[in-house]
């Protein structure tokens, strides 16, 4: 089979296109044809070895080489074989997983209680779309800010792949939503359920935004002082990630966030995103959002999995509206 490689840290040229010997499922494992993934900014943190304090921490990046040689941690796919012990899924499911490694590639092995099945009303390209950042934004809305309905919630960086979930998970909640983001994602942000938009660009949402609830922070730019006060006295500052930095953003913005919230009334956050039979649970009742139409996907751009490095090369620019995926033929 062929896989995208990884021997070093450094640029998307790193990643090498390889044939490979096809994985065989292991007890309690799935082996899946993927027919799409997507990019995270989490994959081309593993690629680039950075923030470079992420190296020495444990389970990190890898501190002289990467931990991980095919990265790709969205896929969805078809079973093509199961290992013993496996009763949910049979070969020909359509399925879909978030996964640590191995999504850039056309073979995987996952354990079975890490997949779940492919929303009927997605395509792959679609669900390949939602594990990471979805899952994540689960987290943030459903465990972290606990939104219920009534509430008003802030999403900073709404219009990226985590924050477009985020908004529509808290209004599916009945939450009111207002989204932060750039001009050209106003149209975006309000077609996916945003109640209020702050264009960033022409305000500054720590000053003009007040008496919310929860604010869901996935682009890291104010400072945790700032940020706190758009929240109420008894409010929620939820970080789900932040601006990357080659030594140690967004490391120092959490731990600032943890000393606001020890300091502050209000509570402080820092979302981690399950990988393993938990987010597998969360994908189930994700699928079941999807299906309902409660949440769709909003998807940027699609490449070839010949491009896939031109596609990492998008994402880390930043300016990625929804998410991108890559189609595995």
């Amino acid at each position: 089979m062929k896989a995208y490689v990884l021997h070093s840290f450094g640029p998307p040229e790193n990643l090498h296109l390889t044939d490979i010997d096809e994985p065989a499922p292991g007890a309690g494992e799935v082996l899946v044809r993927i027919r799409a993934t997507s990019i995270n900014p989490y994959d081309w943190h593993h690629l680039r070895g950075e923030p470079v304090v992420a190296r020495f921490m444990d389970g990190g990046l890898g501190r002289r080489r990467p931990t991980r040689p095919i990265l790709g941690c969205d896929v969805a796919g078809e079973v093509a074989a199961v290992g013993t012990g496996v009763t949910r899924f049979r070969p020909g499911d359509e399925v879909y997983a978030l996964v640590k490694g191995g999504g850039f590639a056309q073979y995987t092995c996952v354990p079975e209680d890490q997949l779940a099945p492919k929303p009927r009303s997605l395509s792959f390209e679609q669900a390949a779309a939602v594990p990471m950042a979805a899952v994540t934004a689960l987290v943030a809305i459903r465990d972290d800010a606990k939104v219920r309905s009534g509430q008003r919630v802030l999403v900073n960086g709404a219009s990226g792949g985590v924050g477009t979930f985020a908004l529509q998970l808290a209004r599916a909640a009945g939450a009111e939503v207002t989204a932060v983001c750039s001009t050209r994602n106003a149209d975006l942000v309000r077609s996916l359920g945003a109640n209020h938009v702050i264009d960033y660009t022409a305000q500054d949402f720590t000053r003009v935004a007040r008496g919310f609830d929860a604010l869901v922070d996935i682009a890291g730019s104010p400072s945790a002082w700032a940020a706190r006060r758009v929240l109420l006295p008894a409010g929620v500052y939820v970080v789900v990630g932040g601006d990357a930095g080659r030594w140690f953003r967004p490391v120092d913005h959490m731990l600032a966030v943890t000393a606001m919230g020890k300091l502050a009334s209000q509570r402080a956050v820092i979302t981690a995103t399950p990988i393993g039979p938990a987010s597998g649970r969360d994908l189930v009742e994700l699928t079941a959002h999807f299906d309902s139409g409660a949440v769709t996907t909003a998807v940027d751009r699609r490449y070839s999995f010949a491009e896939l490095p031109e596609a990492v090369r998008y994402v880390e620019t930043g300016r990625a509206r929804g998410k991108v995926v890559i189609t595995v033929e």
